[in-house]
């Protein structure tokens, strides 16, 4: 990190409400990163042998349990090759979307993102998260001493709906199982729902963000905790503290406290 990245990285932890950085050995030594020293970071592509047939994923309708996957990586593998690379599963095909945005991240990891739908720079790149919004997010994880490539990032839909607004229930209903495959997959500690669209649709709920951002839901194992979306801090500045109590938070219970 040079000079002027650290200076950006002070700014924008004093505008969380950061006031120093944690001594806890266990932080110091990133417990969670589960790629070893040298090797590359990138999810490994299963071979293909490894990936069940369609047969053997789908049992009269029924989802098999991806624990029929010798690991993580090779159930996502799995999965992203049932969707395929030019879904045509719900109408968002036939809407200006250019590619399906499946995830990113760590198939290990015990910290996930999930947030609504892929933007423009996403549908793009075919990656999650990478416009400001997502420049923001990789901040917020920076801000708990973790790293893009320890977590896992996905959407409730992976298709970019047009000028961005919100999936409709039609959409939802087709694409949120691959989601729930995802998560049974890679079975993450905490799950840190971003923003008002993903965490109602989780937790099936109209409560709003404001009254349920920072409180721990049992979701498929996993301690779920909503919080803010990056887009929305990019308009709010000052729920950036907010935000960081909930990050806190996080981090607490990936230390296992």
């Amino acid at each position: 990190m040079d000079r002027d990245q650290l200076v950006e990285h002070l700014k924008f932890a004093a505008q969380m409400g950061i006031t120093g950085t944690s001594r806890e050995p266990q932080w110091r030594e990133r417990r969670l990163v589960t790629t070893p020293p040298g090797a590359s970071s990138a999810t490994p592509e299963a071979p293909q042998d490894a990936i069940p047939a369609q047969a053997d994923i789908m049992n009269e309708g029924s989802v098999v349990p991806v624990s029929l996957a010798r690991s993580a990586a090779e159930a996502l593998a799995a999965i992203k090759t049932e969707i395929g690379p030019a879904c045509t599963r719900c109408k968002l095909h036939q809407l200006g979307r250019s590619q399906v945005v499946f995830g990113v991240g760590n198939p290990e990891a015990q910290l996930m993102f999930v947030g609504e739908a892929p933007g423009a720079d996403e549908d793009e790149q075919g990656v999650p998260f990478v416009g400001r919004a997502g420049q923001l997010l990789t901040k917020i994880i920076e801000a708990i001493e973790l790293t893009r490539d320890q977590v896992y990032i996905a959407n409730v839909i992976k298709c970019r709906p047009p000028q961005n607004r919100n999936p409709e229930p039609d959409e939802v209903e087709t694409c949120e199982p691959y989601l729930f495959r995802q998560i049974d997959a890679i079975r993450p500690k905490v799950i840190v729902a971003l923003g008002k669209f993903g965490a109602q649709t989780l937790l099936k709920t109209d409560e709003p963000i404001s009254r349920i951002r920072g409180r721990v839901f049992d979701f498929r194992g996993s301690n779920l905790i909503p919080t803010f979306h990056p887009a929305y801090l990019l308009r709010n500045p000052p729920a950036k503290r907010e935000v960081w109590e909930d990050m806190k938070l996080v981090r607490e219970l990936l230390n296992g406290r």
